[in-house]
């Protein structure tokens, strides 16, 4: 009975060691599955879905080998599946669709975490994957994103190689076709911030000219408020038109009594309004390159805001 008892207990450790060591991979595991669906809610819920996965492939015996493959190719074709069920809502959308926000630390914290997301997963590349079929968009970001190898790239998709070389090349020609500027890189993110201080600081105080300097030729402002909060219905673009919606949203806010914090979100420079009450009204990003804003993407939608609870939470990134 003792040894029995003793053999269980060392199973349960060895569990959970393999468990501890599994944890280690959330933040690519999130990082993937929010790539795929564009919700960190959904991506949340898929990562558990991996886990408990994992955990049932182990009672039943399985032998597991590389958790991070097992768990990164199950995450994967969930992503796939959830994407495939989600094609006839995304049709249905009321207004521009842009994903939930993920404000990253506004620190040093969590460099493992941060690095998964920062500079790969920005507002507008996901608006863009958004153009794929869910297979293509398993395939274009696998490889594009993550830098994974054409065999993993396969074994994920559960595609062969060759189609998925094929897959990666339409698509990468579709995602190039979308883009309406050039791939430059995000700024570092000193200089980044400090841009974003200038425009923020520029639309509060009404300085059109000052918020004309800041914006480049092609900007295009997108605002999705899901039918549920107020929100500009359709893409504006040219630069003065843009600044002076700023100017009036901004004279808007100040007449409701939001107040602005700086945040770091999908890699790219922001704001976050909240109310008295701490609660999150809405996240603006700024896709900012050459030292100007060719992109400013503004979320009201309450459900998309929902996961960052009151504005002393939002520092948090998800899956970590």
């Amino acid at each position: 009975m003792s040894r029995d008892i003793r053999a269980g207990e060392g199973e349960a450790v060895s569990q959970s060691a393999d468990e501890t060591d599994a944890a280690e991979y959330r933040p690519l595991l999130f990082s993937i599955a929010y790539g795929m669906t564009g919700s960190v809610g959904d991506a949340e819920d898929l990562v558990q879905d991996a886990f408990l996965g994992l955990t049932r492939a182990r009672q039943a015996g399985t032998t597991i080998v590389d958790h991070k493959a097992y768990l990164a190719t199950t995450v994967t074709r969930l992503g796939i599946n959830h994407l495939r069920s989600a094609r006839v809502r995304r049709e249905m959308y009321v207004g521009n669709w842009l994903p939930e926000p993920v404000v990253m630390p506004d620190d040093d914290t969590g460099p493992a975490a941060h690095a998964e997301l920062a500079d790969s997963l920005s507002m507008a590349f996901l608006v863009l994957l958004e153009s794929l079929s869910p297979v293509e968009r398993a395939v274009f970001m696998l490889r594009e994103v993550f830098g994974y190898g054409y065999p993993d790239v396969a074994r994920s998709t559960g595609k062969s190689e060759a189609n998925c070389r094929q897959i990666f090349t339409r698509a990468r020609q579709r995602i190039a076709a979308g883009r309406v500027r050039g791939s430059a890189p995000p700024p570092a993110r000193a200089q980044g911030e400090e841009l974003a201080r200038r425009f923020f600081d520029a639309a509060e105080g009404g300085d059109l000219d000052a918020l004309l300097g800041m914006l480049a030729p092609d900007v295009v402002f997108l605002g999705d408020g899901g039918g549920k909060a107020r929100a500009i219905g359709k893409p504006v673009a040219e630069p003065r038109r843009v600044g002076q919606l700023l100017v009036g949203g901004f004279r808007r806010f100040r007449i409701l009594g939001l107040s602005l914090r700086p945040a770091w979100i999908n890699g790219r420079p922001g704001v976050v309004t909240y109310d008295a009450e701490g609660r999150v009204a809405s996240v603006i990003e700024l896709d900012i390159a050459d030292g100007v804003v060719h992109a400013i993407h503004s979320v009201t939608n309450p459900d998309k805001l929902a996961h960052l609870g009151p504005v002393s939470d939002v520092v948090r990134l998800p899956g970590t």
